[in-house]
């Protein structure tokens, strides 16, 4: 079971870790977007700050996943980008294939912080 939990891990992690390299050097392409995505998008590029700042989210947040010590912090930080993404996919584009994708990564993301739901103790008692 644990090899299987690193595999799922270092998918998710490598995932995340390209998604954020990409944003800062648009070596991949860009799927097709909707005239509302299109929009979407250009409002969150026209604030310069906003996709470096969650390319460096994925980026970190998906080193931090790979490593069982650090796991539980990478799984709370990559949390709100992970939660933007299923929810774009389900409001914005529901027919599309990548809420399957992002369906799956939720639930890594989830299974990951109940798996770790003791080193979170102390921050909510």
């Amino acid at each position: 079971m644990k090899i299987v939990k690193f595999i799922f891990c270092l998918l998710f992690a490598l995932t995340f870790i390209n998604a954020g390299l990409t944003k800062f050097f648009q070596y991949a392409p860009m799927p097709k977007m909707t005239d509302e995505q299109v929009k979407i998008y250009a409002a969150f590029t026209e604030i310069g700050w906003l996709m470096p700042l969650v390319g460096v989210v994925e980026i970190v947040g998906g080193i931090l996943f790979i490593f069982p010590k650090t796991r539980a912090l990478g799984a709370i930080i990559i949390l709100p980008v992970m939660v933007g993404i299923f929810l774009q996919n389900v409001y914005r584009d529901p027919s599309q294939m990548g809420i399957g994708m992002s369906i799956v990564l939720l639930l890594i993301n989830l299974w990951v912080i109940l798996d770790n739901k003791e080193k979170y103790r102390n921050l909510i008692s």
